[in-house]
């Protein structure tokens, strides 16, 4: 990739049977029940550590992690075709870990493997920064219909959480107490061995508009902004696109320039 100042990756997949994307755009109720039920049965059966993970073109561990390690190397190996102030960026769009048992652990897992292998090829090279971008539920009502009741639900649970105080049990501090009791029988060291954190997750972070992803890589990648560099997750994103929370003060304007500029 001759000439690139930044790269944003995005390829990935939740499923690994990939018609889900199709399902979930055309609002496909029994489509997407289907897959995610096929999901949950191939992931209840459990993997065979001793058996090597999948290398289909719609693994895991080819679309999650392997592309991008592939797209990571030819971008690290090639020179602007223009002088560039401070490293150059490569963005790459991972998730958080709340989808659980619903979706396979591989899907977290090499996400976490991608995050992982990509910091140890830029660490050691001045002219690269890595930025590791976490979403939780990616939502948009006209281009996901079928994500918007589920992202209502999953905001109002973070919103009341986040109010509550902390000497008050809650359903995710629950689920987290139950955590150690119910591990899965292969532990992963760079995600919880518990299912019940990951959904504890899930109802603690608030989903975030598929917009709003996007312009936080879009921030992230401007070579300009060398201070933006590691994981950033839902909180890090929103403040690094000046997104305002109710009750506080108004968005900064040059966010707001920012965002035109790229519209």
């Amino acid at each position: 990739m001759p000439g690139a100042t930044a790269v944003v990756h995005t390829l990935g997949t939740l499923l690994e049977d990939t018609r889900y994307k199709s399902a979930l755009k055309e609002g496909n109720v029994s489509g997407l029940v289907g897959a995610f039920i096929s999901s949950i049965a191939e992931g209840s059966c459990g993997r065979n550590p001793l058996e090597e993970p999948k290398k289909g073109s719609n693994s895991y561990e080819v679309l999650n992690r392997d592309a991008a390690l592939r797209v990571c190397e030819t971008f690290l190996a090639s020179e602007p075709e223009v002088e560039i102030e401070g490293p150059r960026p490569f963005v790459y769009v991972s998730a958080e870990d709340i989808f659980r048992p619903v979706i396979p652990a591989r899907y977290i897992e090499t996400k976490r493997e991608a995050e992982v292998c990509i910091e140890e090829m830029i660490q050691d090279n001045p002219k690269f920064r890595g930025v590791y971008i976490r979403p939780s539920l990616i939502y948009h009502p006209h281009f996901r219909p079928l994500t918007s009741p589920i992202a209502a639900a999953l905001d109002l649970s973070a919103t009341i959480h986040s109010k509550l105080p902390s000497s008050i049990p809650t359903p995710s501090s629950f689920l987290r107490s139950l955590s150690p009791a119910f591990k899965s029988s292969e532990e992963y060291p760079l995600v919880s061995p518990s299912p019940f954190d990951s959904v504890a997750n899930a109802l603690t972070i608030p989903p975030i508009h598929v917009d709003h992803v996007a312009e936080a890589a879009i921030i992230a990648a401007e070579n300009e902004r060398i201070d933006v560099s590691g994981v950033y997750g839902v909180d890090e994103m929103r403040e690094l696109i000046g997104w305002v929370k109710k009750g506080q003060a108004e968005v900064d304007p040059s966010h707001v320039e920012r965002l035109r500029q790229h519209a």
